[in-house]
């Protein structure tokens, strides 16, 4: 349980840095993201899965 809190903190803590360093990337991003075909949006999402996966295998072993 302690390792699942601490992942959604780091994500927390990613999300925030984003917000907090580039916001305005993220409104012009968040604009555009409409147009992107769902098809390259769920491979993107599929290979960002595959790579969390992954890296928690290198790491944890």
């Amino acid at each position: 349980m302690a390792d699942l809190l601490t992942g959604f903190a780091f994500f927390l803590v990613i999300e925030g840095l984003a917000y907090a360093l580039a916001p305005s990337f993220l409104k012009r991003l968040a604009a555009v993201l409409p147009a992107v075909p769902e098809a390259h949006l769920r491979i993107a999402g599929l290979l960002a899965i595959a790579s969390g996966v992954g890296l928690v295998w290198l790491v944890r072993g």
